[in-house]
Formats: structure tokens, sequence, C-alpha cells
């Protein structure tokens, strides 16, 4: 069904370049020089890359949009290859539903919009995310209740251990929340992800009750395709969340922290905490998170710890928009939005002995 890169296949070579400040590459605009900086304008030219840093033994940074990534200041010590493999089609149509293989290198929102105004249903809340096709399924993007490992069939790698290109179907790729075997691993690189979509005129379920109220309806109501789109990137841009280089609270990267999940043993020290800091009426948000686990809202516990939108001393400040992200409005280095970062997850910490983990990638650095 896919057309596997095949080793036996000579790549043409990707371009590069030496010494180029990756701030901006990256939605934040933060981050120091790559000792060496390649385009990679297909699978063939990505996989050349990766070889030739494995075989060299050289710190190797796969960069798609740059959406959700933090670099350090002192750049990358290696090479940095851009992906910008480009192509789209549809593998396989019954009908009713349909697969579309999309190589690493897409635009996601331009991809979603795609799909969307084709009439396929099944990405329509993740529009306006930033960001590339490939970086996806590490992350399990997910927005207004929908995320990624609902329509992913598969995904094409290159596997740096073997050598070779490898399918691996939704089950082997270990889909949690914000999680996936992917993440915080390099053995593979994505190449291509396989989307099954649905031909409907309707959405998929509104599951996201924000956006079921903005859109006039019940919580698990479906609505007319063509609505969810422009929804769902208003909801967006009132917090900041669309790329804008006009809107200073969009020079981020998106959430920087993802909402906690406690066992039950857990939650119970965090009521406790809660009620003894808020008192005892305090209600905060929770949602189920499978068996014996649940969700809380990390802008809820940013902002219950005393971190108010707008927030911050130095150059890096949270989001006037949005407690969960936390921006560059010019001018900050990744060194000074760590320190806010810092200072938030501690507040939330010493508040309700919930410690946040942060939900970009980091390189060069840590919490």
């Amino acid at each position: 069904m896919l057309d596997f890169y095949r080793p036996e296949v000579t790549a043409v070579s990707a371009a590069i370049d030496h010494n180029v400040p990756l701030g901006p590459f990256t939605t934040l605009g933060v981050g120091g020089p790559a000792d060496v900086f390649r385009t990679a304008a297909d699978t063939a030219g990505l996989i050349e890359v990766v070889r030739e840093a494995d075989s060299a033994g050289t710190q190797l940074l796969i960069l798609g949009g740059g959406s959700n990534l933090v670099v350090s200041d002192e750049g990358v010590r290696g090479t940095v290859v851009l992906v910008e493999s480009d192509r789209t089609g549809i593998v396989a149509d019954d009908g009713t539903t349909v697969r579309v293989r999309v190589d690493a290198g897409v635009e996601w929102d331009a991809f979603v919009r795609q799909q969307t105004g084709a009439g396929l249903s099944g990405l329509e809340c993740l529009c306006g995310i930033p960001g590339k096709v490939g970086s996806t399924p590490i992350q399990n993007v997910g927005a207004y209740g929908q995320d990624v490992s609902q329509s992913i069939v598969e995904v094409v790698v290159y596997d740096r251990e073997s050598g070779r290109m490898r399918a691996m179907d939704n089950d082997e790729c270990g889909f949690t929340y914000r999680d996936s075997a992917f993440k915080g691993h390099s053995r593979y690189v994505v190449c291509e992800v396989v989307f099954e979509l649905t031909r409907s005129d309707l959405s998929t379920p509104i599951r996201y009750a924000e956006l079921a109220r903005f859109l006039g309806v019940e919580t698990g109501e479906r609505v007319p395709l063509a609505t969810v789109p422009p929804a769902v990137l208003q909801l967006r841009r009132s917090k900041g969340m669309v790329v804008d280089p006009a809107d200073p609270d969009s020079h981020s990267a998106g959430s920087f922290f993802t909402n906690p999940i406690l066992s039950t043993e857990e939650f119970a020290d965090f009521t406790k905490r809660a009620v003894t800091v808020l008192g005892p009426d305090v209600q905060p948000p929770v949602y189920p998170a499978g068996e014996g686990r649940v969700k809380l809202s990390a802008a809820w516990l940013i902002e219950r710890a005393g971190f108010a939108k707008g927030h911050g001393t130095g150059p890096a400040r949270i989001s006037t928009k949005h407690t969960l992200a936390l921006t560059n409005p010019g001018g900050a280095t990744t060194a000074d939005l760590l320190e806010l970062a810092r200072e938030v997850r501690a507040g939330v910490g010493e508040a309700f002995g919930v410690t946040l983990v942060n939900e970009p990638v980091m390189v060069g650095v840590s919490l």
C-alpha cells in the first residue's frame, strides 16, 4: 500500500549550511545556532542526513515546524535537519472511509484544512495548530476533544537501529495523553503518516464542552463539518494559540505544561492541599483519565497558585490570553523562558503538591 523509501535508491543530497541560528525556525523565537544545518526536500534526503550523522556519531535534531520545541541558547553542537518533504495522496477509498498518506514535512494546518475542505472528517478540531505532520504522532497532538491517535492507522518510520524502514500500526505507536512510543526516544524517524478519515458532511461528535457551547450544541452532538474549523480558529485566536507575528501572545510553544494525571491516592492528597489553600468550597475541574486515574487542569493549577495572565518580571511572560502559554514578546532567551517555567512549576508544587511536566521537547536544556 505504501511506497516505501528503499535504501538502494540514490538520495538527492540535502542542502547544507553552517552556524545557522535556530530561533527563527521556532515559534518561540529562541535558540542558539546549529553547527550544521541541512534541508531535506524528501524522505530520501532525510534518511541520508540521519545516516551520515549516525555514522559520524554526531548529535542530530530533526526539525519540523519548531512549534513544540525549546532549544538551548548554546544551540546544537551537531546537525539539524529541516524536514520539507511534501507529498500527500489517497492510498485507499471505499466510498465511506479514506486513507490518506502524508509526508512528515507537510504543514499540519494546511493538511487539516485540505482534508476538511474535501469533506473528510476526523481532524477538524485540530486546525490552527502550528507545525508539521511528522511531529503530530510523536506528541499525540490533540485539541478540543480530538487527537491524532483517533485517526492514525500507520506511521512509517526509519529505524536507526536496523537501518530500515518500518510501518508501525496504531497499537505499536503506544499512544497515550500527549505521548507515544516516539516521544523521548531517538530510535525512530517519522517519515510518513497514514490517516483514516470519514466522508461526511457532519463533524465527528463534539466532545469538548467549550467548543460545544461555542457552536450552540450539546456535548456529543455533531454539526456541519464546515462550521468546525472557523469556530476552532476563533477560540484558538482568543487564547493566542494561532501563530501571528503581530500578536506577541502567539510567540510561544503552545501549552507549555501538560494537564497532570493523578492516581486516586495522589488526587486525595491534592484535594486536601486544595482545601487548605483555597477553602472548603473549592471545586477543581477533574476529568476521567482511565481506571483509577484523573486529569487536572494545569491552567487552573497555575492560576490558583497565584500566577495571573501576563505574569513575568523579565523578558519572558505568561500569555495575557492563556496561562498555559509561556511567551517571548521580544528579546527573551531560552534561559529567560526556563526561569519563568521553573518559577511556575515550583509555585504549583508548593501550593498543591503537583509537579507540572513540560509539553515541548527540550534540546540541550531541562526543567
